[in-house]
């Protein structure tokens, strides 16, 4: 949501300020390496490997694809329209339906929420205990990262683009790690790769396709945050030029990292080891016969989700203070705390739903739940690109073959359906949190109409 253009489409007042615009090619390709990295790779790849077996690398292949589908999409978007609203941008563009934007936009907060609470899950699991041991329970400590998380947010936290670079690097430097001891195994004969063809319970037929398809909807998780990175479009300097390649370098760099780990985590360790563990990656540490310290690795991997957690909280607070101010959430939630100006009833709201998300759910079912909100998201805008190319406008911009987002289209329909084998609490999950959206909303149709009769 930005102040350039609401999630309604209306313009923002014309003697308001512009964002400044500091971004060029170099910093934008690494604020959406970091936007992609975290959560997803190093808490999620032992539950993939649940579902699919030795065969880890399959499904991040897979969403490799699907995300590039989508990226394309997104690049032909942000060209043709450099505002920094993103998905319910596109959506009202191409559809004129304020309802339909609404509920895009706040499946997009809500993915941000399922993502943090997913992370804080993370958090208080398998590595954190190789720091403190097994004593502390780990829905209190998920809880309690979930309101320090809060309090930070309230508090106002200062980021610019230099700090997430470092931030960037910090996170790489793990997934580095894990490269660096899958190749010194490889080159000690260490490691079986005989694992790397083999499926769980040697599934055949339709159970093969559903493990797989299952597999790749959770892997996924691993590849979003691609899309946040069009809400710094107005922050860009030359977005039309600059977009392209920073959003498909990230996603390619990504990628193939994600891939690799994936390679050298079933390797090294049995898909049944890291299903059990929510520290995955630090059993791949553990089995690498590399002397490389356990604790220092943790403590990289925690980095890793708490700064993902702290991005996705801060992303669904405005977003939801946004909504408030364009009068399609109630005013109320619009309010900032006067001394650190800061969205003190958004970030209750949310942290109050995340508080609930970590209370009821897993790693698994919440990072699931993240994927499913965005794939339907991602259908969308698949869609919507379409729908704009009878839109045209007076500057050249990157225009994606037509058969990519009809391709990412279906395959992001065809892995937010059963198809996908996904658990009925994953379905009941997003529910819910849209109900509580719903709800909201037609909330404050009747206020605002009460007003209005007033």
């Amino acid at each position: 949501m930005s102040t350039a253009e609401t999630t309604a489409g209306t313009p923002a007042p014309a003697d308001e300020p512009g964002l400044k615009r500091v971004l060029g090619p170099k910093l934008l390709i690494l604020f959406v390496i970091g936007d992609i990295l975290g959560t997803g790779i190093y808490a999620t790849t032992g539950k993939v490997a649940g579902k699919v077996g030795g065969a880890l690398w399959l499904p991040f292949a897979i969403g490799f694809v699907v995300a590039i589908l989508t990226a394309a999409s997104y690049v032909e978007l942000v060209g043709k329209y450099p505002k920094a609203a993103g998905a319910a941008l596109y959506t009202q563009k191409a559809f004129k339906v304020p309802f339909l934007t609404f509920i895009v936009a706040f499946m997009v907060m809500c993915s941000g929420l399922s993502s943090a609470s997913a992370a804080a899950r993370a958090f208080s699991g398998d590595y954190l205990s190789e720091l403190t041991g097994d004593a502390l329970p780990p829905t209190l400590v998920a809880i309690c990262f979930i309101l320090l998380l809060a309090a930070l947010n309230l508090r106002g936290v200062s980021e610019s683009v230099k700090t997430n670079v470092v931030l960037t690097l910090v996170e790489l430097t793990g997934l580095v790690i894990i490269l660096a001891i899958g190749a010194w195994a490889v080159l000690n004969g260490d490691g079986e790769p005989s694992r790397l063809g083999e499926f769980e319970a040697g599934g055949t037929g339709y159970a093969l396709m559903t493990g797989v398809l299952g597999a790749t909807a959770l892997g996924f998780f691993a590849f979003v945050g691609f899309e946040d990175s069009v809400n710094m479009a107005e922050e860009t300097k030359d977005p039309v030029r600059t977009f392209p390649r920073a959003i498909f370098v990230g996603v390619a760099v990504t990628g193939t990292i994600y891939v690799l780990v994936a390679l050298v985590s079933s390797l090294l360790v049995d898909y049944k080891v890291l299903e059990g563990s929510s520290g995955p990656l630090l059993e791949v540490v553990k089995a690498g016969g590399v002397d490389f310290p356990h604790k220092l690795f943790a403590l990289i991997a925690l980095f890793a989700v708490t700064n993902s957690a702290l991005i996705n909280i801060m992303m669904a607070s405005r977003l939801c203070y946004g909504m408030a101010n364009e009068r399609i959430l109630p005013r109320g939630m619009a309010r900032v705390l006067p001394t650190r100006r800061t969205p003190v009833v958004g970030i209750a709201f949310v942290t109050l739903l995340a508080i609930g998300l970590v209370s009821t759910g897993e790693i698994e079912g919440l990072g699931d739940t993240t994927s499913f909100l965005l794939l339907c998201v991602f259908a969308v805008v698949n869609i919507a690109v379409l729908v704009l190319r009878r839109d045209p406008v007076d500057h050249r911009h990157f225009r994606t073959p037509t058969v990519l987002p009809v391709l990412g289209a279906l395959t992001a329909l065809i892995l937010a359906s059963p198809l996908a084998d996904r658990p009925a609490d994953v379905y009941i999950r997003a529910g819910v949190l849209l109900a509580v959206g719903v709800g909201l909303w037609a909330l404050n149709k009747v206020v605002l109409r009460v007003r209005s009769e007033d």
